[in-house]
């Protein structure tokens, strides 16, 4: 099983998106000549992006072949190209925007990582970055819980996990870099028809990476013990849907 799917990703690809358009509309003002997309998966970023600012350059990268290779098809007319950031960063141009929905939380060391972004924008630029921050959800409590059971036998495997900072050491990195960012979060509310749904919106996420190293049927039994342990504590609505919150946190920076 790959670590990354596209069409998994993809099942929630307007709820995904959204993200990305409300973030983008907040440098909208800017007329940038070159655009950065990090980690711009299927290209779903990378489309917004396009359409915010049609007469820029902008160029999408990623990690995962499968999804530069899902970029490339749904997005023929733009530029992608496969690079890990947190090895290739310092070897990269520099851009007017540097933009990055949902991505950062899978590179660690982010004290170190958002200075190395900052600097690599041109004068007057900006860093327009969304990172989720759910581990105090319903859902991802559960999943944590069930993950880090010792019978599972995750220890000692490579599984890439999320690595994410409190708001308030974001403010600290923000400001040894500019006078001049703003931060702020925002909680969406997805309708969910079942739990279920809510584990597929996992699978295309951070369940994905452990679900990659297991075989067909441990991945089964494993999914299935988060479904069984999410319907314990979430309640359905009246109408028979369920309230799925999913909080992201923003922020811009601006190069003076």
């Amino acid at each position: 099983m790959s670590e990354w799917d596209s069409e998994q990703y993809l099942k929630f690809k307007n709820q995904r998106t959204q993200p990305a358009i409300d973030l983008a509309k907040r440098i909208a003002g800017k007329n940038p000549r070159t655009v950065l997309d990090v980690g711009c998966g299927p290209g779903n970023s990378t489309a917004v992006l396009k359409n915010t600012f049609p007469t820029a350059r902008v160029v999408g990268i990623d990690s995962s072949p499968e999804m530069i290779e899902k970029a490339k098809a749904s997005c023929p007319d733009m530029e992608f190209k496969l690079c890990d950031i947190a090895a290739d960063m310092e070897n990269l141009e520099s851009y007017d925007v540097i933009f990055s929905n949902a991505c950062l939380q899978w590179v660690p060391d982010h004290r170190a990582l958002i200075p190395v972004l900052f600097g690599k924008l041109n004068d007057d630029g900006v860093l327009a970055v969304q990172i989720p921050m759910n581990y105090k959800e319903p859902l991802f409590v559960v999943e944590n819980e069930i993950l880090s059971d010792p019978r599972r036998g995750f220890a000692g495997k490579e599984i890439r996990t999320i690595s994410t900072l409190p708001p308030e050491e974001y403010f600290d990195i923000l400001a040894s870099c500019t006078n001049d960012f703003d931060i702020w979060e925002t909680v969406y509310y997805h309708r969910m028809p079942s739990v279920k749904a809510m584990v597929e919106w996992i699978k295309g996420t951070n369940l994905r990476p452990y679900l990659s190293v297991l075989d067909e049927k441990n991945a089964a039994e494993l999914e299935a013990q988060i479904i069984a342990r999410a319907a314990e504590v979430y309640a359905k609505q009246k109408n028979g849907e369920y309230i799925f919150r999913f909080r992201r946190f923003f922020f811009i920076a601006r190069k003076e």
